[in-house]
């Protein structure tokens, strides 16, 4: 039990309905409830205790009474939430039912009080489908013994009603026991799943954060290489810039980390072109974002896009020029922003089955776009992600 779990149960014991007893209090809390219901011993108790019968049928009543008693307190203890093992359980039922008919039909009526934890015990063990039938057999053979000693008006008025509504009310409560379990089942599943997936975005979203900013550290660092024995000067400003972006990579680290990060376009483009600038690329690409903007997740979407599309552009594509455009669309299905990217490289080769191409497929989807890539009008590879403008803010961009 984790903590919430135990805090709900000390505040509300109903909490640990169908779970079995955690400690002491809720032993005693679930024993408490048991014994309540032992209140129909106490006429075989009484006829016991005034001594109407020989020592010899006290002793073998008493046995028999214990015995029955630890075979019924076994049964709703051990298999009322679930079963194990069937033919322990049947075993202990049987003999339930033999010790209550042999115990009633020897000692008298005082005695029948036991028929009402036999069907109690099939309403909590067995499925509806058998309790069903069992229930009625139950009170029925008790009828039957108490023909005995009493008349059919008399017992089915006094416990025959008790002894049958008693079974199915039971059988209620096991049913809406399983079905807390199953409840907090399914819980626990939605709770692992939702630690799932969490998981699979914080990934997603490292992947897209360093699989970029690594990229243009290289390139930094290999540019400064070569430059710093003939233009030192131009040599520390790569190396600026590299620090530049480590320290933006770790803030973006973190933001991820903490699950507060949003992209923009804005800073986007801003990144598309030092990094295709960088690694030598002729980058024809918008100073600004368009001026008409989908909602803020769909925005977030086109700029993992285009980060993603631009990196793969700098690692796989061997490109000399890479051009970045928006087009804002009619279709039958409403207003649409599109965002390519397309380069004149060597098709993008590695890129369509990378993990970050995967992650925008379902960055993208999530917010009720397309995805689509393929080679370029000429050559080269081309991505293109269209997002719906229905929920747009047309404004000038910040």
């Amino acid at each position: 039990m984790n903590a919430t779990d135990a805090e709900c149960s000390e505040l509300h014991p109903v909490y640990t309905f169908g779970r079995p007893p955690q400690g002491r209090r809720q032993f005693l809390t679930k024993s408490a409830w048991i014994g309540v219901w032992l209140v129909f011993l106490s006429a075989p108790v009484k006829d016991l205790a005034e001594g109407r019968h020989t020592p010899l049928a006290t002793v073998f009543g008493s046995l028999g009474l214990a015995l029955f008693v630890a075979c019924y307190l076994t049964l709703v203890f051990r298999y009322t939430t679930r079963i194990l093992r069937w033919r322990a359980v049947i075993v202990s039922f049987v003999l339930l039912v033999a010790l209550a008919s042999v115990l009633a039909f020897s000692f008298g009526d005082n005695w029948l009080g036991l028929f009402v934890y036999v069907s109690v015990s099939a309403g909590a063990v067995l499925p509806v489908r058998y309790a069903l039938g069992v229930i009625p057999a139950v009170t029925l053979l008790m009828i039957l013994v108490g023909l005995r000693d009493d008349g059919l008006g008399d017992l089915v008025t006094n416990l025959g009603v008790i002894t049958l509504l008693v079974g199915f009310a039971m059988s209620g409560v096991r049913e809406l026991i399983r079905t807390t379990v199953q409840l907090r089942q399914a819980r626990a599943t939605v709770a692992q799943l939702a630690a799932n997936e969490e998981r699979l975005r914080l990934a997603r979203d490292l992947h897209d954060l360093l699989g970029h900013s690594l990229s243009l550290i290289t390139l930094k660092s290999e540019l400064a290489g070569r430059m710093l024995p003939t233009d030192p000067d131009k040599a520390a400003q790569q190396v600026a810039d590299i620090e530049q972006v480590s320290r933006q990579a770790l803030v973006d680290v973190r933001e991820a980390v903490s699950g507060y990060r949003r992209r923009t376009l804005a800073d986007e483009l801003a990144g598309a072109r030092t990094a295709l600038t960088a690694a030598g690329v002729d980058a024809v690409v918008p100073l600004e974002p368009p001026a008409e903007l989908p909602g803020e997740e769909a925005e977030a979407a086109l700029a993992w896009a285009l980060r993603e599309a631009v990196t793969n552009v700098v690692r796989h594509s061997g490109a000399r020029r890479c051009t970045v455009a928006f087009t804002a669309r009619q279709t039958l299905e409403g207003r649409l922003l599109e965002l390519s990217v397309e380069d004149d490289g060597v098709g993008g080769a590695g890129a369509v089955a990378g993990n970050g191409l995967t992650g925008l497929v379902e960055r993208v989807e999530a917010v009720g776009g397309v995805l689509e890539t393929g080679p370029g009008e000429r050559r080269g590879f081309r991505l293109a992600v269209r997002v719906p403008l229905a929920k747009a803010a047309v404004g000038s961009p910040s």
